[in-house]
C-alpha cells in the first residue's frame, strides 16, 4: 500500500464549489479497484488549504491502472478547476512509527 498526498491552497471563495466537486469525483475514487480509502481535510488553521488523503494498493495501480482506467476521466473532469492550485502531490510509504486506534 501507498499513501499519495494532494495539498491545494484555493481561494475562500471557492471553497463550498471544491468541496461539492470533489463529493462528486469521490465517486470515482470509490468505484476504482486500486483505491483502498480516502479523505478530504479542511484546515482549521488557514481558510481554503485542504489536503486529499488517498490510499493506493501501490503507486504503479494509482499512476498505471487508475489513471488509465474508466474511473479517471470523470474524477479529472470534476477536480480539474483545481489542479494549478496544487502545491503538493506526491506518494508517500508508511513505516513503523505509528500509533492510535485508527492505525
Amino acid at each position: 500500500m501507498i499513501v499519495e498526498y494532494i495539498r491545494y491552497k484555493l481561494s475562500p471563495a471557492t471553497c463550498p464549489a471544491f468541496e461539492a466537486d470533489y463529493a462528486r469525483a469521490a465517486t470515482s475514487l470509490a468505484a476504482s479497484p486500486f483505491c483502498l480509502g480516502y479523505e478530504l481535510s479542511r484546515c482549521t488553521d488557514e481558510a481554503g488549504v485542504y489536503v486529499l488523503r488517498i490510499r493506493w494498493t501501490s503507486a504503479e495501480d494509482h499512476m498505471q491502472g487508475f489513471r488509465h482506467s474508466e474511473h479517471f476521466p470523470p474524477f479529472l473532469a470534476a477536480i480539474r478547476p483545481y489542479v494549478p492550485q496544487i502545491e503538493e502531490m506526491r506518494h508517500y510509504e508508511l513505516i513503523a512509527v505509528a500509533g492510535g486506534a485508527s492505525v
